[in-house]
């Protein structure tokens, strides 16, 4: 099913495989309703930087382990930071597109939920604390709620980029060279998606972490 599609999907730039629109409507609204409970059992937080300033995005996991800020140092760990409990696991609608769009003989250990409200957005980054053993598997980014202006560039921060508009259902493999790029979203367009009932955005993020 994997190699079925990947024929479907358009690759943007060496490596970052897009599918518009891979989830239906249907298929969206019951995502939704799977992270809800993700949230229920595992809050928002709203992580401070390792520059000491709030994020504007607030995010949480699921999954084997979680993506935190800690003491100013990125981690992925066993627990919430702020209940102590164990991470809920991965929705089964989830790890569905993860199967059918990674190529990946495995699970992912994490899936990383961040929610952007009004004004949210995620500075250039790079996807860079799951060791060597993740770094072969790709990353993949399922889009729910408000479209976004997503840009991508290469391994060095400064350089060239690209820009596209992800739209709620689409979603984004990144591996081989883009594995490692450095990306983030300029904007979210508040209010132009109605999946979410006063707006925002979600997005999933699927990550294999080194073995723990």
């Amino acid at each position: 099913m994997a190699e079925a599609m990947t024929g479907m999907a358009e690759e943007v730039v060496p490596g970052l495989l897009l599918w518009r629109g891979l989830l239906d409507r249907p298929a969206q609204a019951a995502m939704v309703a799977d992270i809800r409970g993700v949230i229920a059992a595992a809050p928002l937080v709203r992580p401070v930087t390792a520059w000491g300033r709030p994020m504007s995005v607030r995010m949480t996991s699921a999954g084997r382990v979680g993506w935190v800020i800690a003491r100013g140092r990125y981690a992925y760990v066993p627990r919430h930071p702020e209940t102590g409990t164990p991470w809920p696991p991965i929705p089964a609608s989830v790890l569905a597109v993860w199967r059918a769009v990674s190529g990946w003989d495995d699970d992912p250990d994490c899936c990383l939920v961040n929610w952007y409200g009004e004004g949210a957005r995620m500075g250039l980054h790079r996807d860079a604390d799951e060791g060597e053993e993740g770094f072969h598997a790709p990353v993949v980014s399922i889009s729910l709620g408000d479209p976004a202006r997503f840009r991508i560039g290469g391994t060095e921060r400064r350089g060239q980029t690209t820009r596209l508009l992800l739209r709620s259902g689409d979603v984004l493999a990144m591996g081989g060279p883009a594995r490692l790029a450095y990306h983030g979203i300029d904007r979210v367009l508040s209010g132009e998606g109605d999946l979410l009932p006063g707006g925002g955005r979600i997005n999933l993020t699927l990550r294999v972490v080194r073995s723990a």
